[in-house]
């Protein structure tokens, strides 16, 4: 910039963007005040003239009495709290207002009232505003936001602009003022889809409920060309890119979520990696369920923007791998994803079969989507069991299917798995699709396209393909769209992932340490005992050098002393990654016999714990850390909840894929692990929660090398 620019000339910036680039018609707060016919009065938010004539525009052939019944339903508020209301507007604005009206003979029929036409975003039934020094009155208190937009009338989206160049008066100052207006002016918060936070350079958009962390910059306009924040400014294409008449009506309406749980709603926004991926992977999905006629697809695939995927046909039942970083916010594109397609025209009310290779992902995966289900418009299931699966896929239409992969294996080895439907709008959104997950060679696949032979196919990864894997491009086709690890921290979706060797801590003897060295692959719990038996040999040797007696010793004081010197450095929790259950649980002792103030037998007390599975015919010291899936998930709960005491787990493969846990800032790895397995363990660390400069793994073993 040639000279430093005051607030009220990036307030100017914004506004000649949003009206030369996108269309708003600008005006000036105190002009809706003053003059012979003010719009509004101080206390007032909606602009109520401008709502009614729009629901009059767009609901013509809806009656009179019923479209007024409309608008004050709008404008009513049912609850105290800002989230409730909001989410109460959301669904109407969303899903249109039910209305009832006669139809004579003593007959009445029941319709929906649009406050804004979402299908026509550019269309004349909709009026875009962006109103300036938009002061509004509550409880004796007078607060002037910068720029309101208003859509029909309603407030949906607030500005706060800040000078960088005056001392405090950055991006973070403009989100703590944005945070004062919710606290003293809720009620122009009630309608708010989002917000937009800028010091001119900086831009962030976020939710009522998102912290500061979770504010994210929009840097693309178009999902090709990204912003470098070191040389460019992020607000235009935030204003272009985010705020322009078609991608703000398609983010209120498919990328918001309320997400619920027992303690509180959250609502989250999109990220623009997450919006362009969603919207290139509906459009593929269109292709690849086409007919072979072209139903559902345009005719030439560069319209698509997807030239990874270009050469692929209309109607091949693949519709490509969409590579998002772990803690990129992966589980949240897919419902998006499936949000959105479920309300496409072109798919007739499709069924999605939602597949994991493991219970437990199964499980975490089915209540992220079961959280959301105002987005899906339906609540998901799981199949219990193949009979079950049978018949939840055996409907006419619609649905969303949570399974593993291991039921759609026929009952007799060889045999052939019944075809459940020929339907064409069946999809498959598989997680962490790539070839170690899914056993593509060993015949789960042939058996998926037995069973749904027309279904397409799409995969969410965190992690990449690897170059040599044909068949899941087989299967799913080629990339949708890539949000790698570096983009990802420099967007500060996920944070920085620090590396630390503590190898040399250890003492050993040469013998030893020469089967240390031995690169060994991984046995996991969930895997067939014939397949366990091939490298059953040189695991035990390694598992006996790794779990001696002494090394337990020096593995244990070492991840005290060091983890205690973490905690006195910053609050956080820690993962302790074993080789086997029975290292998990000699471990343990260890570490128990330095600190006994941590243990406790007692779920919900003590500093440490033991996550692992196991039976009744286990030996009797492992007991007391054998827990069914409930329990096992109450000290997940216990883990994520930053207050709680619980600081430390001791894991061998429970928790290393699909757990979430911000708080989570430091990873000790004593297991061999590689390739998929070891950046979906590693992910853990990187999810960003406060002020978290990044995750710390600590290697004991050798990772490394690998």
């Amino acid at each position: 910039m040639s000279h430093i620019l005051y607030e009220s000339e990036i307030e100017q910036i914004s506004l000649e963007l949003l009206r030369d680039e996108n269309g708003y018609v600008i005006l000036y707060g105190p002009d809706l005040l003053e003059g012979a016919s003010p719009e509004r009065g101080y206390s007032e938010v909606v602009l109520k003239n401008r709502l009614r004539a729009a629901i009059n525009r767009i609901n013509p052939r809806i009656p009179e009495e019923a479209r007024e019944e409309a608008y004050k339903k709008a404008l009513r508020t049912h609850s105290l709290t800002v989230i409730d209301n909001n989410e109460a507007f959301h669904h109407l604005l969303t899903e249109g207002v039910d209305v009832k009206f006669s139809i004579g003979e003593g007959k009445s029929r029941t319709d929906k009232v649009w406050l804004v036409d979402f299908e026509h975003p550019e269309s004349d039934k909709n009026e875009f505003l962006a109103v300036n020094q938009f002061a509004v009155v509550e409880n004796n208190v007078n607060k002037r936001p910068d720029i309101v937009l208003f859509i029909n009338g309603l407030p949906l989206v607030v500005i706060e602009l800040k000078n960088a160049a005056e001392e405090k008066a950055d991006v973070q100052a403009a989100f703590h003022q944005v945070q004062t207006y919710q606290q003293v002016i809720p009620s122009l918060f009630t309608f708010n889809a989002f917000e937009v936070i800028s010091d001119g350079w900086f831009a962030k958009a976020g939710t009522i409920s998102s912290d500061y962390s979770r504010f994210m910059e929009w840097k693309s306009v178009d999902g090709v060309h990204v912003v470098d924040s070191k040389h460019e400014p992020e607000l235009e294409p935030m204003i272009k890119g985010l705020l322009n008449k078609n991608t703000l009506l398609d983010i209120i309406r498919h990328f918001i979520v309320f997400e619920k749980s027992k303690e509180k709603t959250i609502k989250k926004v999109a990220a623009y990696h997450q919006y362009f991926a969603v919207n290139k992977a509906i459009i593929s999905t269109l292709r690849a369920s086409a007919n072979e006629s072209g139903h559902f697809a345009a005719e030439h695939p560069a319209v698509y923007g997807l030239p990874t995927v270009e050469a692929q046909p209309k109607g091949d039942k693949r519709a490509g791998v969409v590579w998002h970083t772990q803690g990129s916010g992966k589980s949240l594109s897919m419902v998006f994803y499936a949000g959105k397609l479920v309300l496409a025209e072109e798919m007739n009310n499709p069924t999605l079969v939602v597949l994991t290779d493991r219970n437990d992902l199964d499980q975490q995966l089915f209540e992220t989507f079961s959280n959301c289900q105002q987005l899906l418009r339906q609540a998901p299931v799981q199949a219990a069991n193949r009979e079950d699966l049978k018949k939840l896929l055996s409907v006419a239409s619609g649905g969303i299917v949570f399974t593993t992969i291991q039921k759609f294996l026929p009952e007799e080895n060889g045999g052939v798995y019944p075809t459940l439907t020929e339907r064409r709008n069946v999809v498959v959104i598989a997680d962490e699709a790539h070839r170690s997950q899914y056993d593509f060679i060993d015949g789960f696949a042939r058996h998926m396209r037995d069973a749904l032979p027309n279904a397409s196919f799409i995969g969410f990864t965190g992690t990449p393909i690897e170059k040599e894997d044909k068949n899941t491009q087989a299967v799913f086709g080629n990339y949708v769209d890539i949000y790698d690890i570096q983009q990802a921290v420099e967007d500060g979706a996920t944070v920085r992932i620090f590396y630390e060797s503590r190898l040399a801590k250890i003492e050993l003897s040469a013998a030893d340490q020469k089967i240390l060295d031995e690169r060994v692959e991984e046995i996991t719990e969930d895997d067939e005992l014939t397949e366990k038996q091939k490298r059953f040999a040189r695991w035990t040797g390694k598992e006996a050098v790794v779990g001696s007696k002494d090394r337990i010793k020096q593995v244990a004081a070492d991840i005290v002393s060091h983890f205690e010197q973490r905690l006195s450095a910053a609050e956080g929790k820690g993962m302790i990654v074993c080789m086997s259950r029975r290292i998990c649980v000699a471990l343990h002792k260890e570490i128990i016999k330095l600190r006994p103030q941590w243990y406790s037998p007692e779920d919900d007390k003590g500093a440490i714990k033991i996550v692992m599975t196991g039976s009744a015919s286990d030996p009797l010291d492992w007991q007391e850390h054998i827990r069914n899936k409930d329990r096992r998930k109450a000290i997940g709960n216990r883990l994520k909840d930053p207050n709680d005491s619980l600081k430390l787990i001791i894991v061998r493969d429970m928790f290393l894929t699909g757990f979430d846990a911000p708080c989570l800032n430091t990873m000790y790895i004593d297991k061999p692990m590689n390739g998929h397995t070891l950046m979906q363990a590693i992910a853990r660390v990187n999810r960003v929660f406060g002020d978290k400069e990044g995750g710390l793994i600590v290697d004991y073993i050798g990772i490394a090398q690998d």
